[in-house]
């Protein structure tokens, strides 16, 4: 018997040369693109065509084909059945709800790939009219509620989120798409709460709800009142919290895991060792090879969390086993190997009632798992998606330095972790050790990760932005330290030592780089931070030698001070452009040069007196300790005030643009198809 072979809707004998056969469900859907009624014909057209198979290749290809005037002429039978798949959704047999599920998916996907020129209502018109409009999109919203709320099939779970998702990403702009005034009206919001809150829902279904609500939370949200914003700031059951908290940190952790493999793998490789026999010539170059796609859809979830809702400062904190180092209980089933951020992560979301504690294991939170990827993701921001991930991360930190709880917990000394930050290779250091981390508060890891991006990027493609969020989070770290007198142990000649590199590298690039930034804003930030700590650093460095520290760095690296006076001298006696802001500068430097002035000629004095050409580090510490009674310096305003941080104002254009790119990425890479007819028939097996 002749092989029997499908394809496009069509059923063909291969050894045949009849005209190919096509699908029953294929000529259903010839039918509804007819400007005759189907069901005029067969009363049951409608029934029947939910218990067919869905093809969705032929019916959104069908759709697409149609130009706009064809398509107007078969709107009576596109309305007809949308809304009965809206009634299917009702039905007790489960594959016919999927069925519908899976046709409104492709309606909705091919007119709109057919009216993308169009507006959004000329959509609603052609999907389901302007006259039905109101009550059918109720009727499907709560349909979708009842079987995201309901006890029963998971795929059909599965499939309401997805549609929701299809629905929500089905314009590039998601703020353009009017159907959404419909989700705004009939909210879901409770449903994604409850799949959240239950460990068995969430590990299904957790990443899909985790991204639709961070795109509904962006829908408009600088034009109207958002019901999901208002919702989401004031939830406060810890179940859902911890559950949305989990859901982000598996899925980051995935992303650094999977960071992690491809930089061994790299390692281990041929590649590695050429550049070990070449004194690692090509280390930056073989870096840039290590990457995994960034995860912006999550980054935004977080992000949503922690600036909308005060409650989830509470689960950045919560511990858990660090994921990806304890051993399942039974096998986890092997997936294909998809890019991140397309496809939630194959791995379950660990809850820590699921998976108790054990001394042996390192224990995380999610602040942590956020601080390695950050880490990751803000090595290299040459390209677009990293550079958009790297700066939400900085904008999430930002929030996070701002908040007093959270800043409880950042410096709280009986809560210490060994937080393994990724850091840029660099011919001039060493790897570090991951043994040799020591257990810190984790406003340590914090501000190591601030070192680390001021240090590793100093370039030609100036990322000037990150750079002043990056100041900005250590001085409102400082800040919080003053203000609650907290004495934090942490290697601040690193930080000191970083600052004052990066001065040395906008003096050395000066006309490259006014020629895009006004780098006197950068500038007058790094000199004020050494401000905060010369007024202040006696009431939050931990020691008084630490204190001594601090003017030996500013004596050692005088030479820098002076070249940036003289720099911003020059520059606001001109009358130029950089006048003002040059001339802050200068006026911020008045005790960093006082310091310098009253301490270099004692240093002289004293190695003179003492037959030493060059003194070492103790012999300029005692210098500098029997002299601070004849210093005079002169106090500054205002250097522990700052501007705290604001969406609208000042972010709006980038989160439009990041919100856009997330929603084209979750479109692209939707399926609706991963449910074979097979699988749902024995899920199914109840079905009459």
């Amino acid at each position: 018997m002749a092989q029997t072979e499908k394809k496009g809707g069509l059923l063909r004998k291969s050894s045949a040369s009849k005209k190919p056969l096509k699908e029953k469900v294929v000529l259903m859907y010839d039918e509804i693109f007819t400007t005759e009624d189907p069901s005029k014909c067969n009363p049951r057209f409608w029934e029947e065509l939910f218990l067919m198979k869905v093809n969705l290749e032929y019916l959104e290809g069908k759709l697409e084909a149609l130009d706009g005037e064809e398509l107007m002429k078969i709107k009576d039978n596109i309305n007809c059945l949308f809304q009965h798949c809206i009634q299917a959704l009702g039905e007790e047999h489960p594959i016919r709800v999927v069925n519908a599920l899976q046709t409104l998916c492709a309606l909705i996907r091919g007119v709109h790939q057919k009216n993308k020129s169009t507006s959004g209502f000329d959509i609603i018109n052609m999907l389901v009219g302007f006259d039905k409009a109101e009550l059918c999109m109720k009727n499907l919203m709560e349909s979708l509620d009842s079987l995201l709320c309901a006890e029963g099939s998971e795929s059909l779970k599965s499939l309401c989120l997805k549609l929701l998702l299809c629905l929500v990403t089905v314009t590039d702009n998601i703020s353009q798409n009017t159907i959404l005034e419909y989700v705004m009206i009939n909210s879901i919001f409770e449903a994604i709460l409850q799949i959240l809150s239950s460990p068995l829902s969430r590990r299904e279904h957790g990443y899909d709800a985790v991204v639709l609500l961070a795109l509904l939370v962006n829908y408009r949200k600088y034009e109207s009142v958002n019901p999901y914003i208002v919702k989401l700031s004031i939830v406060d059951d810890e179940a859902t919290l911890n559950g949305m908290g989990l859901v982000i940190a598996q899925a980051l952790s995935e992303y650094n895991r999977q960071y992690k493999d491809k930089e061994e793998e790299h390692q281990t490789g041929f590649f590695s060792a050429l550049t070990n026999m070449v004194g690692s010539m090509f280390i930056a170059d073989a870096d840039e090879k290590i990457s995994v796609q960034t995860n912006e859809a999550i980054l935004l979830a977080l992000y949503e969390a922690v600036h909308l809702n005060r409650n989830f400062i509470t689960v950045l904190a919560q511990s858990h086993p660090e994921m990806g180092l304890t051993t399942p209980m039974s096998p986890i089933p092997t997936t294909p190997v998809t890019p991140l951020g397309t496809t939630p992560p194959s791995s379950d979301v660990i809850s820590s009632a699921e998976l108790p504690l054990d001394a042996d294991v390192q224990t995380s939170n999610l602040l942590i798992t956020f601080l390695k990827y950050s880490s990751i993701v803000m090595q290299d921001t040459k390209d677009e998606h990293r550079l958009h991930s790297g700066k939400l991360c900085l904008i999430i930190l930002t929030c996070i330095a701002e908040d007093q709880y959270a800043n409880a917990f950042l410096h709280d000394d009986n809560m210490n972790f060994r937080v393994n930050l990724h850091r840029m290779p660099m011919r001039h250091r060493k790897k570090a050790a991951d043994k040799n981390l020591p257990c810190r508060p984790l406003v340590c890891a914090v501000l190591d990760l601030m070192v680390e991006f001021i240090v590793t990027h100093m370039m030609k493609e100036f990322p000037m932005d990150l750079y002043v969020r990056c100041i900005q989070i250590v001085h409102k770290l400082l800040c919080y330290q003053k203000k609650c007198r907290v004495r934090l142990h942490y290697t601040w000649r690193e930080l000191w030592s970083a600052l004052i590199n990066l001065l040395k590298f906008l003096m050395s690039n000066e006309t490259v780089l006014l020629a895009k930034h006004n780098i006197f804003t950068l500038a007058l930030m790094v000199v004020n931070l050494f401000n905060m700590f010369i007024t202040y650093g006696d009431t939050f460095l931990p020691t008084p030698s630490s204190y001594d520290e601090l003017y030996y760095e500013i004596i050692r690296m005088h030479q820098n001070f002076d070249n940036l006076y003289s720099m911003v001298l020059r520059l606001s006696t001109n009358a130029g452009q950089w006048k003002e802001p040059a001339s802050k500068v200068t006026h911020a430097l008045v005790n960093i040069r006082a310091i310098i002035n009253h301490f270099n000629p004692k240093i002289e004095s004293y190695a003179a007196v003492n037959h030493i050409s060059q003194l070492s580090e103790d012999q300029v510490l005692e210098v500098v300790r029997s002299n601070y009674d004849t210093l005079t310096l002169k106090l500054q305003d205002g250097l522990d005030q700052y501007e705290r941080y604001s969406e609208q104002h000042k972010e709006a254009a980038f989160f439009k643009e990041l919100v856009r790119s997330i929603s084209i990425n979750v479109r692209k890479n939707l399926a609706f198809n991963t449910l074979s007819q097979e699988l749902l028939l024995k899920e199914f097996s109840t079905i009459s």
